[in-house]
């Protein structure tokens, strides 16, 4: 059984910095593409940043140049690094993966995460 579990979130004043972690834990053969959403009060949850397998990055406009997506292998671990946090970045932040378990059937299968809080506020 597969589980992704995320760390990371809590507080944070503007201007601050914060790393999110998102590891993903059983039998696990592949995974081909991580992810982080976030959502807040009363949005749609949106596309944060990805990262494929051979290591191919994608930013949302508004996080560009200001976050950063890394992928730890080994570790079945993706990890966001926030820098220069805005009120605005406020959200429950999400992490995806698409992969494939050992023993699985199917190409590939969508995992999430539960979800964990960032708020950014003096």
């Amino acid at each position: 059984q597969v589980q992704l579990v995320e760390s990371g979130g809590c507080l944070v004043q503007p201007g601050g910095s914060l790393r999110l972690s998102c590891r993903a834990s059983g039998s696990i053969f592949s995974i081909y593409v991580w992810v982080w959403y976030r959502q807040a009060p009363g949005n749609q949850r949106e596309l944060v940043a990805s990262i494929t397998s051979d290591g191919r990055t994608n930013y949302a406009d508004s996080v560009k140049g200001r976050f950063t997506i890394a992928r730890d292998n080994a570790k079945n671990t993706v990890y966001l690094q926030m820098n220069s946090l805005k009120p605005e970045d406020t959200a429950v932040y999400y992490c995806y993966a698409k992969l494939k378990w050992v023993g699985s059937q199917s190409d590939a299968d969508d995992y999430w995460g539960q979800g964990t809080q960032v708020t950014v506020s003096s």
